[in-house]
């Protein structure tokens, strides 16, 4: 008997260790180095071109959309800025392709494509359904934002849209409370994201293990994940500067770059 009660035990000790990983504590250089490595994957196989396909479908459909309707200039911001809450759903073919370098494959961008052939695409699915979720609702709420500030003052067009954010009392308070509100939904996603998806395509674990064990990541390392955070941001913001073309570039690393954080973060 108390043989079977200390199997039990052990296989219930091994069971969660399995659903609930090891979480390390990193550091700035672990950062760095992870960026490296997403640098050397995407020289392996470029994907550039796969990303500039995603890419300037949405900004032209969102530019011509605005253009045509003059309600809808305002959320033309925040809809390109959910670039960084929509972009771990747009990393999964980065992340497949670093798992498959690091199992010393031979790779060209085409195996960005074979993450449609893994076991777990449904709860991928589910995440990125959740993610779909989280940008709705922060259009609803820059909505809110801009009805509350920028909305009594007279607009029509993308240029005098800008003038009046620039040049308003109430554009100001518009920007800074828009921009203070995406960094809180950006740090929602990265906490519900940083590892998760990585890990569902690593293991065979379940949606609510993978989005714990990434709540349990930015838990332990806080100021850590708080700077990966920044860093992201600040390069999307870079790759958005010259026409959105850098994107195709900096997008695909920061993919590669973060499953490599996940490897440093998850034993």
């Amino acid at each position: 008997m108390a043989y079977r009660v200390a199997a039990n035990q052990a296989a219930m000790k091994h069971d969660r260790s399995i659903a609930m990983p090891e979480v390390r504590r990193i550091s700035v250089h672990d950062l760095m180095e992870a960026l490296s490595m997403g640098v050397r994957d995407f020289m392996a196989a470029p994907t550039q071109l796969l990303f500039l396909g995603l890419i300037y479908p949405v900004v032209g459909a969102l530019a011509a959309a605005a253009a045509a309707q003059n309600d809808l200039v305002p959320l033309l911001y925040p809809a390109l800025a959910g670039i960084s809450i929509m972009g771990p759903i747009a990393a999964l073919g980065m992340y497949e392709l670093s798992r498959q370098r690091e199992m010393g494959v031979e790779i060209t961008w085409r195996n960005a494509l074979d993450v449609r052939n893994s076991g777990q695409i449904m709860p991928i699915a589910w995440l990125g359904a959740m993610l779909l979720a989280v940008f709705l609702v922060w259009l609803g709420v820059a909505e809110r934002i801009y009805m509350a500030t920028l909305a009594s003052q007279p607009h029509e067009g993308i240029a005098s849209f800008i003038n009046a954010l620039i040049s308003t009392r109430e554009g100001m308070m518009m920007f800074v409370i828009g921009n203070g509100v995406g960094f809180l939904f950006a740090m929602l996603v990265l906490t519900m994201t940083v590892v998760s998806f990585p890990m569902l395509l690593d293991r065979r674990v379940g949606l609510l293990d993978a989005m714990v064990t990434s709540a349990r990541a930015v838990w332990r390392n806080p100021v850590i994940m708080a700077i990966w955070g920044l860093m992201v941001a600040g390069l999307l913001l870079l790759g958005s500067l010259p026409l959105f073309v850098g994107l195709a570039v900096v997008m695909p690393i920061l993919g590669h770059a973060t499953w490599h954080l996940y490897r440093k973060l998850v034993v």
